[in-house]
């Protein structure tokens, strides 16, 4: 059985350690066609904005007993009542439908009525809401309004915290990169939109944000050893920054989700679509996204835009040159005796240091000095 602390404790201290520098173009490549997905789902196939976007009118039956063939029968009594256009229909909880339509208006009576024959239930529990579209047109111009001035401070703040522009591009890119991709997932597959879903994808970004500080704090501290004490380059120290993070980061994603999990399980089998789910969704999606971009996107990235600065560059070098020569070194002692005393230039001394023709190896107590040498007083008692 795989010991899971052992390996995290292993990532840690660097005995065990995952290249993600190195295949950075391998992650670039996975994220370019999960980018290509979403802008083909979000260009070509259109995001399902809901009806708080797009205006238009709900009907809401309740009590309903018998709800097989639900969708042909709401689009029925909607065309009965004269209303055209898309009918969207779906199944809230256990014996409630949700019928959306074009803004019924002054037909909204008729449509309550047809609706009440067609699924066996009294006009009373058939409930209708009018939302119009410049609602929509505020919710999203404020949602994008609030994007632009997130992103707007979190690029000035990221950059006056690590001191350097590079690293709030990268987490930039990463932020944007999930969002892009979250948005296209939800263009794939229909999902709709609504003011829930809004409010879910500003806050994965958060949640992106916070995994990604954390991952670039440790990039700082491992890079600026680096610099200082010259044994790693920069890259192999950011690499083990990603290293001694991933596991909290895998940790702290799993135990997010498993709650927002329940959530749209209980969402999709029971509630029905609503506020809660359309918010689960979102941030399940977000945050199994921003995972992937703090481990795989935003360190490699980061080290990339810092590749040809100077200071990197002559880190490199040095390390570069003085790992050779202390290789070389290794090698040499490796290749010297094992044995005290030895000359190698006379046949007395290869008879006396040798066994078989091989070195004759030294005592342990030979290695270590004489057994049981006294200790040295301490100061205090000379």
């Amino acid at each position: 059985m795989i010991n899971f602390a052992q390996v995290g404790n292993d990532l840690y201290t660097g005995k065990r350690s995952i290249d993600f520098i190195k295949r950075q173009k391998t992650w670039y490549a996975i994220s370019a066609v999960l980018i290509a997905l979403a802008l083909v789902g979000i260009f070509v196939k259109g995001l399902n904005f809901g009806i708080e976007f797009s205006g238009g009118s709900e009907f809401r039956v309740q009590g309903v007993a018998n709800s097989q063939g639900y969708e042909e029968k709401a689009q029925s009594a909607i065309a009965d009542a004269g209303i055209d256009g898309n009918v969207v229909t779906t199944i809230v909880g256990q014996d409630t439908v949700r019928v959306q339509s074009e803004a019924a208006a002054d037909r909204t009576d008729e449509a309550r009525t047809a609706l009440a024959e067609r699924f066996g239930v009294e006009e009373g529990s058939v409930s209708a809401s009018l939302i119009g579209p410049s609602w929509g047109q505020s919710v999203s111009q404020q949602a994008i309004r609030g994007l632009i001035v997130f992103l707007v401070i979190v690029t000035l703040v990221m950059a006056l915290y690590f001191r350097t522009w590079k690293m709030a591009v990268s987490g930039l890119v990463a932020l944007l990169h999930d969002l892009v991709i979250t948005v296209g997932i939800y263009a794939l597959f229909g999902f709709e939109i609504t003011p829930s879903s809004m409010i879910g994808f500003l806050t994965i970004l958060g949640y992106s944000l916070y995994d990604t500080v954390v991952v670039f704090d440790k990039v700082r501290e491992n890079t600026a050893d680096a610099f200082r004490t010259k044994r790693m380059t920069y890259s192999a120290a950011a690499n083990l920054a990603v290293n001694q993070t991933l596991v909290r980061s895998i940790n702290t994603t799993v135990v997010a989700l498993l709650p927002i999990a329940a959530v749209l399980f209980v969402g999709f089998t029971l509630l029905g679509p609503g506020t809660l789910l359309d918010l689960s969704l979102a941030l399940f999606i977000g945050i199994a996204v921003g995972a992937y971009s703090s481990i795989f996107i935003a360190t490699p990235l980061l080290v990339d835009l810092r590749r040809n600065e100077p200071a990197v560059r002559d880190l490199d070098k040095y390390v570069a040159r003085h790992g050779a020569k202390q290789g070389a070194s290794a090698a040499q002692g490796a290749a010297e005796p094992a044995y005290v005393g030895a000359d190698t230039t006379g046949a007395a001394a290869d008879a006396d240091y040798t066994v078989d023709g091989a070195p004759r190896p030294v005592h342990k107590y030979a290695q270590a000095g004489p057994r049981n040498q006294p200790k040295r007083a301490p100061k205090s008692r000379r």
